[in-house]
């Protein structure tokens, strides 16, 4: 009935069975952007917002997240995950991106527990800064590579120079 993975013929819901996949490698890379005033980053670089280190503070989050990604999400399976990573960079004057890794030696990928770090920081970022800024843009979570099972690696293209990034 459907292309999708997670519909019965019936077109209801289910969780995927992995029993029979093969234990590989897994990894992937998501990354996303926090867009927000000038005066808001400058702040968050220099330590001056009121809740904490926000960065530190999404880091933990992010990697909490990822860990959780099961709970989460109805028809995730749970993932023994073995590395999980956030980190940050500053763009222009007023975007902080953010990147996730996440790694695992299972049956299933790792995409959604990336995403799920991504996402996660940046609503703590958010969340910590939304008192000074309302104008807070969370935007452009995506997934940027996988690789690791039947499907192999892949990459997304880069985007063209013309692109709002």
């Amino acid at each position: 009935m459907s292309d999708f993975s997670h519909l019965d013929a019936e077109g209801r819901a289910r969780m995927v069975d992995v029993t029979a996949k093969d234990v590989t490698d897994r990894r992937a890379v998501a990354g996303g952007r926090v867009r927000m005033k000038p005066e808001t980053r400058a702040a968050i670089e220099a330590g001056r917002v009121g809740k904490g280190n926000v960065l530190e503070t999404a880091r933990l989050a992010g990697v909490q997240a990822a860990k959780r990604t099961w709970e989460l999400i109805p028809l995730c399976h749970g993932i023994q995950l073995t590395h999980v990573q956030v980190d940050f960079e500053n763009v222009g004057t007023d975007t902080i991106e953010i990147r996730a890794e996440a790694r695992a030696r299972d049956r299933t990928g790792v995409e959604m527990e990336a995403l799920t770090a991504v996402s996660v920081a940046a609503l703590t970022i958010y969340d910590m800064c939304k008192a000074v800024d309302r104008a807070l843009r969370v935007d452009g979570i995506e997934l940027l590579e996988k690789s690791g099972g039947r499907s192999g690696t892949w990459r997304r293209e880069p985007a063209p120079e013309s692109e709002d990034r």
